[in-house]
Formats: C-alpha cells, sequence, structure tokens
C-alpha cells in the first residue's frame, strides 16, 4: 500500500474514536467464531491468524476478475476496468502479507510460539472454510463479497488500535529489524502496529468503495485517493 507520511498517532486515535461500522449478522457471527476458537483477547497469534485470512477474498476475486476480463475481452473499457480490480487485488494481497511476515517477525522478537489454533490441520481447515464462502460470495453477489470485507476490515483496523493501547510498552520498543524495514519505515513496535491497523483502513475504505457505499470511506490526509473511476471500475 502507499505509504505516504501520514500522522500515525493522529489517525490511530482517530481510529480509536470512530464508532465501528453497524456489521450485519453474518459478520457478527464470524467474529464471534474467530472468538471461540481463539479467545476475546487480541494477542499476536490471534492477529496472525487474522491475516492468515485476511488474503483470502482478494485472491478468490483476482481469480473472478481475470476470467469476467476473458469472457469481456472484446470490450476494451470493461477489460481497463477489471485490470484495475486485478490490480488492486495484487497489492492488497501482498500488503496482507507482510502484516503476516512482520507479526511473525515480532512473535520471534518475544520468544513467542504459535498457539494451538495455528498448528496444521486447524488452520488448514479454517483456510479452506472461508476460501469457500469467500467463493460462494463472490459468485452470487460481489458486491456483498466486497461489503463483507468491508465489514472485516473494519473490524482489523479497530482490533489492531486496540492492540496498541493494551501494550503501551510498544511505545518504547524500538525497530531494528530488516524484514519489518522493508514494509515500513516506523522506528516503534507500536507504530508498526498503527501502520497496520492504517492499512486495513484503506482496505476497508476501497471495499466500501467497490460495493457502492462510498459514504462509508474514511479520508485522512495522505491516503491515496478513491476516486470515481475506481469505484466505476468495481460497477463495470
Amino acid at each position: 500500500m502507499d505509504q505516504a507520511k501520514v500522522d500515525l498517532k493522529h489517525e490511530h486515535q482517530a481510529s480509536l474514536a470512530r464508532p465501528r461500522y453497524p456489521y450485519s449478522l453474518r459478520a457478527k457471527l464470524f467474529f464471534a467464531a474467530m472468538d471461540t476458537v481463539a479467545g476475546r483477547e487480541t494477542t499476536l497469534s490471534k492477529v496472525k491468524l487474522l491475516e492468515i485470512l485476511a488474503s483470502i477474498p482478494y485472491r478468490e476475486w483476482e481469480m473472478r476478475h481475470y476470467a469476467r476480463m476473458t469472457r469481456k475481452c472484446g470490450d476494451p473499457n470493461r477489460v481497463d476496468r477489471l485490470r484495475r480490480l486485478v490490480a488492486w487485488d495484487r497489492e492488497a494481497q501482498d500488503n496482507e502479507y507482510m502484516h503476516l511476515t512482520v507479526i511473525q517477525e515480532k512473535m520471534k522478537e518475544e520468544g513467542l510460539s504459535d498457539a494451538w489454533y495455528l498448528k496444521p490441520p486447524i488452520p488448514w481447515l479454517m483456510v479452506w472454510t472461508y476460501m469457500v464462502i469467500s467463493r460462494l460470495m463472490a459468485l452470487f453477489s460481489l458486491r456483498r463479497a466486497f461489503l463483507f470485507n468491508a465489514e472485516f476490515e473494519d473490524h482489523a483496523e479497530h482490533e489492531y488500535a486496540r492492540f496498541v493501547v493494551d501494550h503501551p510498552e510498544w511505545e518504547a520498543q524500538t525497530v531494528d529489524n530488516p524484514i519489518v524495514a522493508g514494509y515500513t519505515d516506523a522506528t516503534t513496535w507500536a507504530d508498526v502496529f498503527r501502520r497496520i491497523s492504517l492499512d486495513e483502513r484503506d482496505h476497508r475504505n476501497r471495499s466500501f468503495a467497490y460495493c457502492g457505499k462510498p459514504e462509508h470511506v474514511v479520508t485522512y490526509e495522505g491516503m491515496a485517493e478513491i476516486n470515481g473511476t475506481i469505484i466505476g471500475a468495481a460497477r463495470g
């Protein structure tokens, strides 16, 4: 994602102050299921699980959009809009994978091992289940799939924002890790996780734009513009 200079502490407070989106029943059930498996407390293992799942919808959408590009190959305008969507799908996947690697590096630094629910075959089953859910949602209604993802990413943004509050010691923990440096130039672990929270807001914003609800996009200084061309690509 574009990491233009932003005031991470200011945007962190904005995330904490903004009420969560009024989640649908299916989103509430999904989050409740995650809490049942991983516990209500936000931990590094729990956010690692979140990131393992987070990239799945983008992979499913990429395949679907490529299929649509094949069917619409005679319509250059439609193909161009779909190509923009594919580019975002890939960008979001890469970004979620970077979150996963950063969390793994923090766990290594803390000397933490994976929680029981991250040990095979449990994560395989969860990934397969969410893959099927994502594929079916995209098949029946891509806009509803985008909306569910917007709810997922809104939840993730708030979870990370609260996670930073729960760990005030991170404010003084400096980052000296080449893998993390490849993701962000943040100098403390608190700011690293603030950056992750802000990335989730960007994913949330794009998903709301693509599902036809741009009124829920949360703008901030330094964000990539979500303009009419992008919204038009989602509607194409």
